[in-house]
């Protein structure tokens, strides 16, 4: 079978590298891929396609007889790309149009949870910055201000200052610095408030009805050592994530995931794909949902996909057959860690077209996927270039989380490129835990 990842970063070169282990894959494209994808033999690179020109990638998906295409990134999916194949008859696994709402749009998402009655932190919604001010000073901080839209993970400020929030509601409405695609005109934000407690990726594949929880995995947000400096896309994870205890997770499948689902089917907007749920568990166990995400976490894709053993051919074909019920997942015991790497003035400022070199070979228990990087030139002249904010991920296997973090800092320490950052202390909450 011939397959398509849409998508260019580091979560879509993970599950372009799973699925081409699959015996049953014939080839794997990558709608537009990266410098990695671009590296790998089993891979092909679509650099001409656009990952959110739903009608090009249909219109080339029927042509060359795709059987299955798997959908990384939310963009694409806020543009309908599920719905453009569904209406012609190709197999796709993703949600719809109208149930990314739940990723796209922060004030839906809100709106759905209060309705439903899924657990979430208490928050209001603004467009008038006036209204927003006079809502701050009335709760007072710390306090979380969200854009309303796409931000590529970085639409979200946590302020522990009264100042430090003003100003991210000057930045998101009257600025929109991030260029925010919002989804009434003009901008919005929602303010909530913030939650104690310890943050957890919880990911699922759902098939509209049934519901497969992947395995825990831990972000790292923030771009500095110890959870200081700006809030990233995410600067490392590593799977599984103690914080999640059996009786968190079954909370956390009874109260949110579930609820979600099947509130999803009863507002006619039926979920399928992947989704991600940003929990915040308080120190008595008790997840609330911090957001949701239409799609699988980045960096968290490359260490669950590390660990991944069942074929991920078989699961997703289940998922578009509404037959996840009759799929279990098999898991490597081990703990994979992934640490990124990125650009010289990330988050805010990334620099492109540094030259990246030392690129080691990957193996059975450590593999650098790559996100922001293009591959430039033939043969011996080629040269692996940045083009984006988080570029490469040194992801490994070790039998306990100090022994995988130790193994993903080896992985990279031959890499070189003009000021590349990374945080030295992946995996510390589960360290500290152990």
């Amino acid at each position: 079978m011939k397959v398509l990842v849409i998508g260019g970063g580091g979560r879509e070169h993970a599950l372009a590298w799973k699925l081409a282990a699959s015996p049953k894959v014939q080839m794997v494209y990558v709608a537009p891929g990266n410098g990695g994808t671009a590296r790998d033999k089993r891979l092909v690179n679509l650099p001409q396609l656009s990952a959110t020109d739903a009608k090009a990638l249909r219109e080339w998906a029927q042509q060359e007889k795709i059987g299955l295409t798997v959908v990384g990134p939310e963009a694409p999916l806020a543009a309908g790309v599920v719905d453009e194949f569904r209406a012609h008859g190709l197999r796709i696994f993703g949600p719809t149009q109208a149930a990314a709402q739940l990723e796209s749009s922060k004030a839906f998402s809100k709106a759905f949870m209060k309705r439903h009655g899924i657990p979430t932190a208490e928050y209001d919604t603004f467009s008038d910055p006036v209204a927003a001010h006079a809502y701050i000073d009335r709760m007072g901080a710390p306090i979380v201000v969200k854009a309303d839209g796409l931000a590529a993970g970085k639409g979200v400020v946590v302020a522990t200052t009264l100042a430090e929030a003003h100003e991210a509601v000057d930045f998101m409405l009257l600025d929109n610095k991030l260029g925010v695609t919002h989804n009434e005109g003009g901008a919005r934000v929602v303010i909530e408030q913030f939650l104690q407690g310890e943050e957890a990726s919880f990911i699922v594949l759902c098939d509209g009805k049934n519901v497969l929880a992947l395995a825990t995995s831990q972000d790292h947000k923030r771009l500095l050592d110890g959870d200081q400096g700006p809030n990233t896309g995410g600067m490392g994870a590593y799977s599984p994530a103690p914080v999640v205890t059996p009786a968190v997770h079954a909370r956390a499948m009874r109260e949110i995931i579930l609820p979600t689902i099947k509130g999803m089917e009863k507002d006619g907007i039926p979920y399928t794909g992947f989704l991600y749920a940003g929990l915040m568990i308080d120190a008595e166990g008790r997840p609330k949902t911090l957001e949701f995400n239409c799609r699988m976490g980045d960096p968290e894709t490359q260490p669950i996909m590390m660990r991944l053993k069942s074929d991920l051919l078989d699961v997703l074909l289940a998922a578009t057959e509404g037959k996840l019920d009759q799929i279990e997942l098999e898991w490597d015991r081990r703990i994979a860690l992934g640490v990124v790497l990125a650009a010289h003035g990330y988050p805010l400022d990334p620099r492109k077209g540094d030259v990246i070199t030392g690129l080691p070979v990957d193996g059975e228990e450590g593999v650098v996927f790559h996100a922001g990087t293009t591959l430039e030139g033939e043969g011996k002249q080629a040269q692996v270039r940045v083009s984006g904010g988080r570029v490469l991920c040194a992801t490994a296997l070790g039998g306990t989380t100090r022994q995988a973090q130790m193994r993903a800092y080896e992985l990279l320490e031959s890499i070189r490129f003009d000021g590349m950052q990374y945080r030295k202390d992946i995996g510390h909450h589960a360290i500290r835990k152990g």
